[in-house]
């Protein structure tokens, strides 16, 4: 059998800042993400795509920049840093179940976003690569039970 894969690369501005974290990651600092998000199909639709490009875009990326483009990504542990930013700038603060490593927010994007955002194509997004830098990334890919590895 073949499997076809469709990825869209997409990125926003967002800080974040580790709780616990042993090094300079605890201090509240930003990055230039980049979001692969791949979507994986048996057969191709009557175009002959898997899904089309503009599609995710329309969707995981109108909810990046609705979410977290330019925002300050915080552990919902951390409200009080949140609520002095927010307080005193005025700034969005989104509020991550988990600390907002690399890995969790590709999981959360993975897990909880892309399954409601594409609920309605009858695909999953399989797997996600999210770049922090240029040269460090994390890759999480859906399980055959449709839960993150």
């Amino acid at each position: 059998m073949t499997t076809l894969t469709c990825t869209r690369r997409l990125e926003f501005d967002a800080a974040h800042r580790l709780m616990q974290h042993e090094g300079k990651c605890k201090n509240l600092h930003g990055h230039r993400y980049v979001v692969e998000a791949s979507f994986s199909a048996d057969t191709l639709d009557s175009v002959g795509r898997v899904i089309d490009f503009g599609v995710i875009r329309e969707r995981l990326g109108a909810w990046l920049d609705d979410n977290w483009d330019h925002t300050t990504i915080l552990y919902e542990k951390d409200r009080a840093l949140g609520a002095a930013i927010s307080d005193k700038t005025g700034q969005t603060i989104f509020y991550l179940p988990e600390n907002p490593s690399a890995e969790n927010m590709a999981l959360y994007l993975l897990n909880t976003v892309c399954p409601k955002l594409f609920s309605d194509t009858g695909l999953a997004c399989t797997s996600l690569r999210l770049y922090e830098t240029p040269n460090c990334f994390v890759d999480v890919t859906a399980s055959l039970s449709g839960s993150a590895a």
